[in-house]
C-alpha cells in the first residue's frame, strides 16, 4: 500500500470565486479524488490546519507528499519544512506542482532560486514527452495537449535535473522543462508544472496519468518496516554462513 499525501495552500479556492467554480473540493480534493486506488491510500492536508497540516505523525504516515502551493509560500513555517525535508532525506517521494517551484522545501532541496519566467494569457500549451522509456511517462504519447495553461519558460534556476521527461512549449515561443526528476539523500522528487488554479490541468485524463505514475516512481522501494525486515534477513543469513 502506497500512503500519499496531498498538501495544498487552500488559499485560492475560499477567497476567489473563479478557481472555487473549477475546484469546488479544492485542488487538493480534485488531486486525490483520480489517485486513490487499491494499492493507494490518500489523505488531504492543508496550510490553515494545525502545524500546517503536516505533524511528524502525519509525515511519519506518507510515503509520498504531493505539493501544491502558490499564494502562501511564506507562511509555510520553517518547521515544517525542516520536518518534510528530513523526511525525504529518509526516504519519502516528493511530488512538487506548478507554482509549487517556489515553495520553501522545493527552494531548500534544490539549492537554488528556482525563478523562472511566467504569463497568465489563457493560451494552449504542448508539453512534450521527450523520455517516453521513463516509467513517469508510461501511457503517455508524444505529447500532452492543454486547452489553456499559465506560460512558465526559461531560464529556470534549478540544478539539472536526474532525468528531464516534459518540455513543454507555449504560442509565444517559450518553452520549459516541465517534468524533471531529482534524487535527494534517499527520496525521489518529480517537479511536474501544469495546474494553474483557474484552469482544467487536473482534470485531463495525460495530466492525471502521469501524476498516478509519479506517485509509484517516487514512492519509496522499500518502507521502512520492509527495508529493516530486509537487512535483518541478510544479517541472518550472514551469520548462518559463518
Amino acid at each position: 500500500m502506497i500512503r500519499v499525501t496531498v498538501w495544498n495552500e487552500f488559499r485560492h479556492e475560499k477567497s476567489e470565486p473563479a478557481v472555487r467554480a473549477v475546484y469546488p473540493e479544492g485542488i487538493h480534493g480534485q488531486l486525490a479524488s483520480f489517485l486513490a486506488a487499491p494499492d493507494v491510500r490518500v489523505r488531504t492536508a492543508t496550510l490553515d490546519e494545525p502545524d500546517n497540516g503536516l505533524p511528524q505523525s502525519v509525515l511519519d504516515e506518507t510515503d509520498v507528499l504531493l505539493w501544491w502551493g502558490h499564494m502562501a509560500h511564506g507562511d509555510v513555517e520553517d518547521a515544517t519544512v525542516d520536518r518534510v525535508w528530513q523526511r525525504v532525506m529518509d526516504g519519502m517521494g516528493l511530488i512538487v506542482l506548478h507554482s509549487g517551484h517556489f515553495s520553501k522545501i522545493f527552494k531548500k532541496l534544490m539549492g537554488t532560486s528556482c525563478n523562472l519566467k511566467w504569463r497568465e494569457d489563457g493560451h494552449h500549451a504542448r508539453i512534450w514527452n521527450v523520455k517516453p522509456s521513463h516509467p513517469i511517462a508510461a501511457g503517455i504519447g508524444d505529447h500532452i495537449e492543454l486547452e489553456q495553461e499559465e506560460m512558465y519558460g526559461e531560464q529556470f534556476d534549478v540544478p539539472t535535473p536526474d532525468d528531464l521527461i516534459f518540455i513543454s512549449w507555449f504560442p509565444g515561443g517559450e518553452v520549459f522543462r516541465s517534468g524533471m526528476t531529482y534524487h535527494r539523500g534517499n527520496g525521489k522528487i518529480f517537479y511536474f508544472q501544469p495546474g494553474h488554479e483557474t484552469y482544467r490541468s487536473y482534470y485531463n485524463p495525460d495530466v492525471q496519468r502521469v501524476i498516478q505514475n509519479a506517485v509509484r516512481w517516487c514512492a519509496p522501494d522499500h518502507p521502512r518496516e520492509r527495508l529493516f525486515d530486509h537487512f535483518e534477513a541478510l544479517e541472518n543469513l550472514s551469520d548462518a554462513n559463518q
